[in-house]
């Protein structure tokens, strides 16, 4: 049984928080305005693209890239990330190790879509957040194995 003190039970609701606006970058502007999110830590370490990117200009600078690469393409495709299943671990005051599913989906064209859209993946997401001097929660680190992906 999970046992949490008033105060850790609102730094996980925070935590939680923080994570659903980083979901909600990534699903309402592909990830290109990250840096005026301010979701992730200056110095985070991010897994994406098969590399780690080590701070946050690092990262947002991969989904400008992704975005033009895509339109360049064809298009980029709507998503959407749906987390579940959260798990958080203080291992001091201020600082967690967060572990949580992702279902997401991608699919080309105009919104609405008909029809079904099968998930493009599951994927198993481990993060670490810090609660930064200004006492805002951000994500320090970023890394997720598929579990399940669309052929």
């Amino acid at each position: 049984m999970a046992k949490f003190s008033a105060d850790q039970a609102a730094d996980i609701a925070a935590i939680q928080q923080v994570i659903n606006e980083w979901g909600d970058e990534l699903d309402q502007r592909d990830g290109l305005k990250m840096l005026e999110a301010d979701v992730l830590t200056e110095n985070c370490r991010y897994f994406v693209g098969g590399e780690w990117r080590e701070d946050r200009a690092e990262a947002a600078k991969f989904y400008v890239e992704r975005k033009a690469r895509l339109e360049g393409a064809g298009g980029a495709p709507v998503m959407r990330h749906i987390s579940s299943n959260y798990r958080v671990k203080f291992t001091a005051p201020d600082y967690s190790e967060v572990g949580f599913l992702l279902l997401f989906f991608a699919k080309a064209g105009e919104p609405p879509f008909v029809g079904y859209c099968y998930p493009l993946a599951v994927a198993d997401v481990r993060m670490e957040c810090s609660r930064e001097s200004d006492g805002h929660w951000r994500i320090a680190s970023f890394n997720s194995s598929q579990i399940f992906q669309r052929g």
